[in-house]
């Protein structure tokens, strides 16, 4: 039996799950481009910029080098939460309304 049926056809034909497609390769895609750029950045400030790494802040408690990593990390928690949040506010919803009428 061949798993694909006239319901899979139907539905990767429709233009819906065309734009779900779109939509969602977008966002993923423009998150990616954000994290890379934010960790490389970051490696590359390690690589090159030590001295402003190793400035010292908060009254020489600590160097600029560790909040600057933990940015990362936190920018890392916030997009992937975003992402997330419009999977499961917009793109499940819209992928379960198109299963359903597929399977019918």
């Amino acid at each position: 039996m061949s798993s694909t049926g006239p319901g899979l056809e139907k539905l990767v034909d429709d233009p819906r799950y065309q734009r779900l497609i779109r939509r969602r390769g977008a966002l993923s895609w423009t998150l990616t481009v954000l994290m890379l750029t934010t960790y490389f950045g970051f490696i590359l400030l390690v690589a090159f910029a030590k001295p402003l790494l190793a400035q010292p802040i908060a009254g020489g408690a600590t160097t600029l080098g560790i909040p600057l990593g933990l940015g990362v990390i936190l920018i890392a928690i916030v997009l992937t939460s975003l992402y997330v949040r419009r999977a499961n506010s917009e793109f499940d919803h819209e992928v379960d309304a198109l299963v359903r009428e597929a399977r019918l």
